[in-house]
């Protein structure tokens, strides 16, 4: 992309070429300096051009290098995120297996024995009142 400084300064620099050539066939030294003066502003309008020109290239190259970060930052957690997702389900399925097998388990050791029950039942119950009791 050319800049706008670049073609200005050119111009520049080529009517500073050609006034202080005219300066000089003229013998008029004020036409000369005026002239290589010109030239000179020509010089530093293009140069300034050029380091605007590679100033937007580098900042378009940057952009991109973050754009390209960021979405792999965005895969990459994507991809996080469903693995613990998955994870979580599995777990809360487990530990939903788990709470009924153990409510069979107590289930049938209750019909099996409902007098061992209802003694372990109570002690926990007055176990338990005693803690409450004891902090009050």
């Amino acid at each position: 992309m050319v800049d706008t400084d670049r073609i200005a300064g050119t111009a520049r620099e080529l009517g500073g070429k050609a006034q202080a050539a005219v300066g000089d066939i003229a013998g008029s030294s004020r036409d000369s300096v005026e002239g290589r003066f010109r030239e000179a502003q020509g010089r530093a309008q293009d140069a300034f051009g050029q380091v605007k020109d590679k100033a937007q290239d580098a900042l378009g190259q940057a952009q991109g290098r973050a754009q390209d970060a960021l979405d792999q930052a965005r895969d990459r957690f994507g991809d996080y995120a469903d693995d613990v997702s998955d994870y979580a389900g599995d777990a809360y399925e487990r530990g939903g297996e788990y709470l009924r097998d153990g409510r069979r388990a107590v289930s049938a050791r209750v019909e099996e024995n409902p007098l061992v029950a209802l003694l372990i039942a109570g002690a926990v119950g007055y176990g338990l009142a005693l803690l409450l009791h004891s902090r009050r």
